[in-house]
């Protein structure tokens, strides 16, 4: 089956996470990506060498592209890029601020010389008097106050995986492909930007409106959810975590009557409603507790699924690489056969395997050919 972007080139001056995250996900939609690197590649390539020799980063988000060393302060290997760019569909690129404008790839200009072309700019905090601020993962996910709602009670967290690098990049390949479907319906290019920040702020958005709105900011609350109740983590009697969801009242009656053993509770002022439970969850925290401390985790776990009560298991990594439903896609990097996993977007144009990661520079005498004056 054709892929939808099939035949379209994407154009990426890319490192690290966003942008490439961004491009993978074109190519796994059929784009033809030439990912354009420094002499030295894109430093996301020396952060670890945990498969097979090459870093964790860059077997997940640079399958199926093309390598393409370039020195783009060398008028020549400008030159050869913009013979590329006049043919090609989209330019990303996540440069440090203002490094664009500075080698004569604005994207405004860009759009102006190349009437068909659709830009992409992935920045830190995008315009505005934070511009010209570096900006990487963790420090966005500080300054945008997300730190502040995650992790326990006075130990605030970082937020485990690089998420905001992740959602910038997966935020930009949506917009990519509204640009493009814009451009077919109009014949206009158009300009996409998405910065980090951003796409954290909107994440921030329900603890600003409780704030803003409501008086008060949710506070973090370890594995506890902070406007729901009973929604955490809790032991069984062997000691193991497992983690419950109520999410109205008839659940927690549903939970009441039947695993506790305790209808009364259901009609309790202290926990009759949400909001009560949330206000005293001390007190609902150690009736759940006590009634938990009853089964083991596979009993609770069963008495939780007959109730039909949302319940989920406390998972480390090593119990993830186990799970039966992770979804695997197979993989050669260098030479050697993995099972990596699959992309979380399912759809009939699936290949069911992974392209080869290039190495630095792989494809760049092939591509200076095909792109010669």
């Amino acid at each position: 089956m054709t892929k939808p972007l099939a035949g379209m080139t994407v154009v990426s001056i890319e490192q690290a996470l966003a942008a490439p995250l961004c491009t993978c996900r074109l190519a796994d939609a059929g784009a033809r990506v030439i990912k354009v690197e420094r002499p030295e590649g894109d430093f996301a390539r020396g952060y670890d060498s945990a498969v097979h020799g090459v870093a964790s980063y860059v077997v997940w988000t640079n399958r199926g592209k093309e390598s393409l060393v370039l020195d783009l302060k060398d008028s020549a290997d400008l030159e050869l890029l913009h013979r590329i760019l006049a043919t090609a569909d989209v330019f990303v690129q996540n440069l440090a601020p203002g490094a664009a404008e500075r080698l004569g790839l604005a994207s405004t200009g860009l759009r102006e010389t190349y009437p068909r072309l659709v830009t992409c700019d992935i920045t830190g905090y995008g315009e505005g008097p934070y511009r010209d601020m570096k900006a990487y993962d963790f420090l966005v996910q500080c300054e945008s106050g997300l730190v502040s709602v995650s992790g326990a009670p006075d130990a605030p967290g970082r937020i485990g995986v690089s998420i905001c690098d992740i959602g910038a990049g997966m935020n930009a390949a949506q917009g990519v492909v509204t640009a493009l479907l814009h451009r077919e319906r109009t014949g206009e290019a158009t300009g996409v930007t998405v910065s980090l920040f951003d796409t954290a702020v909107d994440w921030m958005s329900v603890p600003l409106v409780h704030l803003e709105y409501g008086g008060k900011a949710p506070e973090p609350v370890g594995m506890n959810h902070p406007s729901m109740a009973p929604y955490g983590s809790y032991p069984a009697g062997d000691g193991k975590d497992l983690v419950i969801a109520i999410q109205n009242d008839r659940e927690w009656t549903r939970l009441c009557t039947t695993v506790l053993g305790r209808p009364e509770l259901a009609e309790d002022p202290r926990f009759a409603t949400n909001n009560a439970r949330v206000r005293n969850r001390p007190a609902m925290d150690e009736i759940l507790v006590e009634a938990f401390s009853r089964f083991d985790l596979e009993q609770l776990e069963e008495a939780l699924g007959e109730t039909a009560i949302a319940f989920g298991a406390v998972n480390s990594v090593q119990q993830l690489s186990e799970h039966p439903q992770v979804r695997r896609w197979p993989m050669t990097v260098n030479g050697e056969a993995i099972q990596f996993v699959a992309p979380p977007l399912k759809t009939p144009f699936d290949d069911g395997f992974f392209r080869e990661i290039p190495s630095i520079g792989q494809q760049t005498e092939a591509i200076r050919e095909e792109f010669a004056s």
